[in-house]
């Protein structure tokens, strides 16, 4: 099984990924999600809840969410006939830390990061145009939340990543640029669709 995460600051792009990901077949699973769903458990900010996830459970709690989740996944997926196909690529989306990229790298037989790239005046426009619950709507709100995440390492996996895309110039470019590579991905893996994970 292949899996590719996903990395950027906030605002980078990483949502085009997924997108051109999904078209593809590609399962998504999103760290993201992941905190915003513990977050709205607890009735607090999504930003405070990354911060209390790590301190209470350690570094690694929101990848080892992810990897339950790809496991739990994989296990289930069947077509008829009774023939069990696997997928051959997952996706994560949302990757931060080095610590995550260490878990994935462990529990999974071959994993790749992508990383997004985007000015941070493009990206704060970004974010005040999509107007999610955790964007930043402030360029004080802005500033804080990209020191909050370059203090989880993500400076370091945008830097080790195996591609990078620079997100700027039309969108269907930098869509074209995700599809190859992931079409790449996945052609070189389809002789390998039932090749089960490798267990920690």
């Amino acid at each position: 099984m292949k899996v590719i995460g996903v990395t950027g600051l906030p605002g980078s792009g990483k949502g085009v990924v997924s997108r051109v990901a999904k078209k593809l077949g590609i399962p998504i699973i999103s760290m993201g999600d992941v905190i915003r769903n513990e977050a709205k458990k607890r009735d607090e900010k999504t930003g405070d809840t990354a911060v209390k996830l790590r301190k209470e459970y350690g570094e690694f709690i929101v990848a080892e969410r992810c990897v339950k989740t790809i496991k739990e996944y994989y296990n289930t997926m069947e077509t008829s006939n009774n023939i069990v196909v696997k997928s051959p690529i997952f996706m994560i989306e949302g990757i931060r830390s080095p610590y995550e990229v260490e878990i994935f790298k462990k529990n999974f037989n071959y994993f790749k990061v992508i990383a997004v790239h985007s000015t941070p005046r493009t990206r704060f426009k970004r974010l005040q145009r999509r107007k999610r619950p955790d964007d930043s709507r402030e360029k004080s709100e802005f500033t804080l939340r990209d020191e909050r995440e370059l203090k989880f390492g993500i400076g370091n996996v945008i830097a080790t990543a195996d591609y990078m895309i620079i997100n700027k110039g039309p969108i269907k470019k930098i869509k074209s640029i995700v599809r190859s590579i992931l079409e790449n991905e996945m052609q070189n893996d389809r002789k390998n669709m039932c090749k089960p994970y490798r267990r920690s």
